[in-house]
């Protein structure tokens, strides 16, 4: 198996020479970059599309998603440095290498959220109705996004032989301790490549269903905020079960507990209780307004 090549051997898929980068006038761009370019312009226009037909001003959408993208990479940025401290603490300049890879998605979420209910305050607009808006955008995006791990060879799961099994070259793990020793035990004697989970794709297509879930629901929700509370326990759920798989997992320092499998159920938790407990508060609107 050559360096760059990428097998799904169980589904008949053998892709060669599949490229990290390219070329522009002696520029190399990374295909990871592109991806991520085209996953926030695509999330932009579904939320400037929903705001159009909500009858809202569209404009507000780009002008809040200048600061998005900026604060959700710095925040991408500290909290994967935050949970991989021992890689920075005695070469803090690494920390700005952000080239050398090190985005955590739930970083950049969080950012995301701060940054919306900040603009917001400050623009005077309703934070719940402007995230309702943005969450299909938001998760198309990471959908979408997904596919730059899959053209660095990075975020896959533990060993595994089955239906969507992925072969990859050793050589091209850009991280080496991504490869754990149930891995490598089942390396075959003299090949260079692992067998295991694609777990970008298991993200990527669980993202894609609750976009669709989303869009559909859109129109039946009972209050503003609803689809926030969708977004976060949809994709807390999914998280939750594909970090159990993946194994560049970060960890709660002092501990073997993976910090997104840990805020993947409290978001699950929180949009649970909440949305229970505010359509029971608006049931009982009416009946206390009968009285």
């Amino acid at each position: 198996m050559n360096i760059g090549d990428i097998a799904f051997p169980n589904l008949g898929i053998y892709l060669k020479d599949v490229p990290r980068s390219f070329s522009v006038f002696g520029f190399e761009i990374a295909y990871y970059g592109l991806i991520i370019g085209i996953a926030v312009m695509a999330g932009l226009l579904t939320a400037v599309q929903i705001a159009k037909k909500t009858g809202q001003n569209a404009d507000d959408y780009w002008d809040f998603a200048i600061w998005a993208i900026i604060f959700s990479i710095i925040g991408a940025r500290i909290y994967y440095v935050a949970f991989s401290w021992d890689d920075y603490k005695d070469n803090l300049i690494e920390i700005f290498k952000l080239r050398n890879g090190g985005l955590a998605i739930y970083g950049g979420v969080i950012a995301a959220f701060i940054t919306l209910f900040g603009w917001c305050r400050i623009k005077k607009k309703n934070p719940l109705l402007f995230g309702d808006t943005a969450m299909p955008g938001l998760i198309l995006g990471q959908a979408i996004g997904r596919w730059g791990n899959f053209m660095n060879r990075e975020v896959f799961g533990d060993y595994y032989n089955g239906l969507f099994s992925m072969q990859i070259p050793i050589d091209a793990v850009r991280d080496k301790s991504d490869i754990t020793d149930n891995i490598a035990s089942h390396i075959p004697e003299g090949a260079n490549y692992i067998n295991v989970h694609p777990t970008f794709l298991y993200e990527s297509v669980w993202n894609l269903l609750i976009f669709m879930v989303l869009l559909i629901f859109r129109k039946h929700k009972k209050f503003d905020g609803e689809l926030c509370l969708l977004y976060l326990g949809g994709y807390g759920l999914g998280r939750f079960v594909i970090e159990g798989i993946r194994t560049d997992t970060l960890f709660i320092p002092g501990t073997t507990m993976p910090v997104s499998q840990v805020l993947a159920l409290i978001m699950v938790i929180f949009a649970v209780v909440t949305d229970v407990i505010v359509r029971i508060r608006l049931k009982k609107k009416p009946a206390e307004a009968e009285k």
